[in-house]
């Protein structure tokens, strides 16, 4: 079996290597190709992938390549990890949003609309190359933030190609819960006996129950969280605010519950969030090439995505194995929530198959959350259309939509900063 990561030469990628490694027995992969567009990050981050798998006793053979269409070619599924301009694509972005006294952040706002205008158009490519090369009803797996809306695009228009967007959110979450549980009770949980359910869209989903061997333990996870907060000396959530949903919001809705507390925190800068990860990418890439290294450093959970390599083959193995799991990640509503629009992607639980991966059904959000849910769901299909069609209309519109954006005296500024900064990038904007 062939699988292909698109963004190989990623920090991340050794992390899903220990993934793969770890599940060898029940997932029989026998091709593991790491494609990027960066050469020289492939040959230090895949020279170490190469090295860590030699140590187990090559189970697997790792081919690096440069060749999108060699590397699609016959996979059995394809994972997406890019970034379109690199690190220095997101620090414009965050940037960009200083700059107009507007949140600078990578898959929010204007940061996030700039990176899922690039991204959008490549993983459509990525999506038509699998529908001619790899093997019938192969599954793209996107990682690339955001993630929501990049799978927004693909279910629009890559319907052919079954795909399904993830995020290591819902299983930090899951992890911090069952941790605060055992701590309570004094012993471990299973937690594959335990399933969260949350609900919005990528980055903007509330969690608002929890089970354990199906009993339902959400007052205990509310009380706790809840004493939690009353014990911090600043608290990340208002109190009251938590007291009156009885969910837990996903860390990214602090952009919009408190956004000028974030507004205030860019004045700090430099240096931004990509700035720092610039330097950590430095010295991780200085530790990959090392020839005598063969496991991940420590030094990696500086870069952020805890459970990341869990998440990815847990959900290649539970479908490849028709195991039936219950995974949380971004894909079509279709009829799980029959209120809301059909063609919303979103952030939910799902069965997970070997026919394929399906919404589980789920009662709508209550009006607090879903006016907002609704009004970024309109910023992305907007975005969507621009980043297809490269149709400034619709950029302009999507600005305007946006909570977190400018005023309407200000979008055509913003908007016309934003595509010339990444006009490298924005070929359908410019030709």
């Amino acid at each position: 079996m062939k699988v292909t990561v698109v963004g190989g030469g990623s920090t991340y990628t050794p992390e899903l290597v220990n993934g793969f490694l770890a599940r060898i027995e029940q997932f029989p992969l026998s091709e593991l190709w790491l494609l990027d567009i960066d050469e020289e990050r492939l040959r230090v981050v895949g020279g170490f992938a190469q090295r860590m798998v030699a140590a187990k006793g090559a189970p697997f053979k790792v081919v690096l390549s440069t060749d999108q269409r060699e590397a699609i070619k016959d996979a059995a599924c394809v994972t997406t990890q890019l970034r379109v301009g690199q690190m220095e694509a997101r620090r414009e972005d965050e940037y960009l949003g200083k700059r107009h006294g507007l949140i600078g952040q990578e898959t929010t706002g204007v940061g996030g609309m700039a990176k899922a205008l690039r991204t959008i158009p490549v993983i459509l490519s990525i999506a038509q190359d699998m529908q001619e090369l790899a093997k019938p009803g192969a599954t793209l797996v996107n990682f690339t933030n955001p993630a929501g809306l990049v799978t927004q695009a693909l279910s629009q228009y890559a319907p052919e190609t079954p795909s399904v967007g993830v995020c290591n959110v819902p299983i930090t979450t899951k992890m911090s819960i069952l941790d605060r549980l055992e701590t309570a009770v004094g012993k471990k949980i299973n937690p594959d006996t335990a399933h969260l359910d949350t609900l919005g869209l990528n980055h903007l989903t509330w969690h608002r129950g929890f089970t354990i061997d199906e009993e339902d333990v959400w007052p205990q996870v509310m009380q706790g969280f809840l004493a939690d907060l009353r014990a911090q000396e600043k608290p990340e959530w208002d109190l009251r605010t938590i007291e009156v949903l009885q969910m837990i919001p996903n860390y990214y809705l602090q952009y919009f519950y408190y956004t000028d507390k974030k507004l205030q925190a860019q004045q700090d800068w430099p240096p931004s969030r990509a700035e720092v990860v610039m330097e950590v990418e430095k010295g991780l890439l200085a530790q990959y090439a090392d020839p005598d290294l063969q496991e991940p450093p420590a030094d990696l959970m500086k870069r952020g995505g805890a459970w990341y390599s869990t998440v990815a083959t847990q959900l290649l193995n539970a479908h490849y194995n028709d195991l039936g799991e219950t995974h949380v990640v971004n894909i079509k509503n279709g009829r799980a929530i029959p209120e809301w629009p059909a063609d919303w992607v979103l952030e939910m639980p799902a069965l997970v198959q070997k026919s394929g991966i399906t919404p589980l059904p789920a009662r709508p959000l209550p009006p607090a959350q879903f006016g907002l849910v609704a009004q970024i769901k309109s910023y992305e299909l907007l975005t969507v259309e621009a980043a297809v069609h490269g149709d400034r209309d619709a950029a302009y519109e999507a600005l305007l939509t946006h909570p977190l954006g400018p005023t309407a005296d200000k979008v055509q500024a913003v908007l016309d900063d934003m595509l010339a900064i990444h006009r490298p990038y924005l070929p359908q904007f410019w030709d």
